[in-house]
């Protein structure tokens, strides 16, 4: 499957759920089918890459950005089942290509690697929360990192208010969104959200991250 198919079938089945009247998604079916591992070379293998990737990543490290944890709920218990039938914990991956994208709507963009087994989760889910990371996350963010284990164990979050996506404890700042859109770009896929709620904590510093090191604001 192409770049252009994969992107086509990632937004047909991004279909949102039906409300449970609290104007919260109930999602009681998975809106978002597994699609195959995708080739991620994006030059033939008669032709040479243009940028060194050591030099690509060495040179756009020099960009300082923030630092998020894109996170999204646990998929719901099978119908007829308990609540306390749940047994997956909510997915989150720490993401440092996040932008805002449009005022009018209001949409942010994310950026996740082709091969990232957490995306497929929040696919399913078709909503998500931006937690952009306070500036004493950096251990929070080191364990987002790292696939595998329960990465919220210990973790304090509560509902964000339109999605249900986890809103950890200590953010500089939330975002809460429904999938709008999904384009691909080269190995990564472009997630873009439409913005249902989002706050700031005034008085949370945000983390950085510059040249592979994490960083804060001065004053």
């Amino acid at each position: 499957m192409g770049h252009a198919g994969m992107a086509a079938a990632a937004v047909r089945y991004l279909r949102a759920g039906p409300a449970d009247g609290s104007g919260r998604a109930t999602h009681p079916e998975p809106v978002l089918e597994a699609l195959p591992r995708p080739e991620l070379r994006c030059v033939g293998e008669n032709e040479r890459a243009p940028v060194d990737q050591a030099e690509f990543r060495r040179v756009l490290g020099a960009f300082a950005t923030g630092v998020t944890v894109i996170t999204a709920p646990p998929p719901p218990p099978p119908p007829g089942a308990d609540a306390s039938a749940l047994t997956e914990p909510p997915a989150g991956f720490a993401c440092q290509s996040f932008s805002s994208l449009s005022l009018d709507p209001p949409l942010v963009a994310f950026m996740v690697g082709r091969t990232s087994t957490t995306w497929p989760r929040i696919a399913r889910a078709g909503v998500f929360c931006v937690n952009v990371l306070g500036a004493d996350q950096g251990e929070l963010c080191r364990r987002f990192a790292v696939s595998g284990a329960d990465k919220f164990a210990g973790v304090t979050h509560t509902p964000a208010p339109a999605t249900g996506s986890p809103r950890i404890t200590g953010a500089a700042a939330w975002i809460d969104c429904t999938v709008h859109a999904v384009h691909t770009g080269g190995d990564h896929l472009i997630v873009v959200g439409r913005v249902r709620a989002l706050d700031t904590a005034d008085d949370t510093m945000p983390l950085l991250f510059h040249r592979g090191r994490f960083g804060r604001l001065t004053t």
